[in-house]
């Protein structure tokens, strides 16, 4: 499902028990300089990515201060972050003239440790190439390196590299829980572009071999993967970001199963399978 762009005021774009993606929540927060907002979400865990600005968070009784402090945009500068336990209690305050915040949640019920992720703990893998047009780069915030730490929730920030180019291919799904092969993980992404006005395409194929469907996404858009085949493009001349939560049901890693119609691209994409063992 595609979200378009809209003025959610603080208000979670991604609610609990939302009806296509139960295992997400996510929230995009506007604040200016010395303001605050408070948030709890009972039944996730949550994680703070300032997109731009400079801000503070408390949470359980632990603060982080100075986190962030990327400037025009989100290829301004590395990511960093503050994993939320759930259900706990949390202030994000503005301390730069203005911030946008993604809070990006997942379905857990236990209650572990808060703690920061600093831009010199992300976990980077760089796979694809040029002449595949599957150049990317991603940047776990809550990824391998927390692995024991979180419950199961997984958050990244991915970059096309170069204008233009594939993502998500060769076309994968997460589903169902049918261990080794698949494990189910509801995810949800948030996209810019550079420069803002580019867009590009988000397809979703649910039966391998039969017509799906295709969203026009641009600067803003949100995405709710439910089920099926999603991989996404950008337009020629253009670069592609997408912030994106994965909720497990069952476990935290998670296991794409590839679509069979194009699985032989594994054996075309360099560094994929490096990739694949980063969603941990």
């Amino acid at each position: 499902m595609h979200i378009p762009p809209y003025d959610n005021k603080n208000a979670p774009i991604v609610d609990v028990d939302d009806a296509l993606v139960p295992l997400n929540y996510f929230n995009i927060v506007k604040l200016k300089k010395g303001e605050s907002f408070d948030y709890a979400v009972p039944g996730y865990e949550t994680c703070v990515v300032p997109a731009t600005g400079l801000i503070e968070v408390t949470a359980a009784g632990f603060t982080a201060t100075e986190l962030g402090g990327r400037g025009v945009d989100v290829w301004d500068g590395e990511p960093e972050g503050v994993y939320v336990p759930s259900g706990a209690e949390a202030r994000i305050t503005c301390l730069s003239d203005a911030a946008e915040v993604f809070v990006a949640g997942a379905r857990f019920d236990d209650v572990l440790e808060p703690f920061a992720v600093r831009a010199d703990e992300i976990d980077l893998v760089q796979y694809g190439s040029d002449d595949t047009k599957t150049h990317r780069k991603i940047k776990h915030i809550l990824g391998q390196k927390q692995h024991d730490r979180v419950g199961r929730l997984l958050v990244s920030e991915l970059f096309t590299v170069g204008a233009g180019g594939w993502s998500g291919f060769p076309s994968h799904k997460h589903d169902t829980d049918r261990l080794p092969d698949e494990t189910r993980h509801d995810e949800t992404y948030n996209f810019r572009f550079k420069p803002n006005y580019g867009s590009g395409l988000q397809m979703l194929q649910r039966i391998d071999n039969e017509p799906g469907d295709a969203y026009h996404i641009v600067d803003g858009s949100t995405i709710c993967i439910d089920k099926g085949y999603h991989p996404c493009c950008v337009l020629p001349g253009y670069e592609m970001y997408y912030f994106t939560i994965l909720g497990g049901l069952s476990q935290r890693s998670l296991k794409q199963y590839f679509q069979p119609t194009h699985a032989e691209q594994l054996h075309t994409i360099p560094g994929i399978m490096d990739m694949v063992a980063k969603f941990k």
